[in-house]
């Protein structure tokens, strides 16, 4: 328990202090997404960090995630409307990577098994890192080639305009 609030904690001030320099003012939405990023940060090392390195975890995954949601996002031009990959997939590729570092017992973790370097667990986070997402990117293009051949993934640019709310579910916004 305290890992996940110390890495939650810490990615909150991370995100927020990121904000505040570049963007001139925290926002609640910063500290949210702050949040989140700790949490999926920290989901893959809980087990295996101290406090120490759950804080350094949790902080550098939320500044890291600003950048990708506010920088990477525009440089490469991917349409995320919801921010999950900067969030999510950003601070989890942080988090499970990262995890090969702060577990050390230098850094309060609870260390490697004998003969298990750090630069060792390292390639081997990375390793499972690179087949994750070579397995969810082909699992996912498989299942949206699919979606696709049965209903279609696009709507029409007729209903993209109207907004989806009224198109796909005839609710619209009432004014009070």
């Amino acid at each position: 328990m305290i890992n996940t609030q110390a890495a939650t904690a810490a990615a909150v001030l991370g995100w927020l202090f990121a904000e505040w320099l570049f963007k001139g003012k925290p926002s609640l939405l910063g500290a949210v997404s702050g949040a989140v990023a700790g949490l999926v940060a920290i989901t893959p090392a809980c087990g295996f960090l101290g406090p120490v390195g759950s804080l350094v975890l949790g902080f550098v995954a939320s500044v890291i995630a600003f950048w990708a949601v506010t920088s990477l996002k525009a440089k490469l031009g991917y349409d995320d409307s919801l921010d999950v990959f900067g969030i999510h997939g950003v601070a989890g590729l942080i988090g499970a990577i990262g995890t090969g570092i702060l577990m050390s017992a230098d850094f309060g973790g609870v260390g490697y098994e004998e003969g298990t370097t750090m630069g060792s667990q390292l390639y081997a986070q990375a390793v499972a890192v690179g087949v994750t997402i070579v397995w969810g990117g082909i699992g996912s293009y498989i299942l949206f080639k699919i979606v696709d051949l049965v209903i279609g993934l696009r709507v029409s640019e007729e209903a993209e305009r109207e907004g989806l709310d009224t198109a796909e579910h005839g609710e619209r916004a009432y004014h009070y």
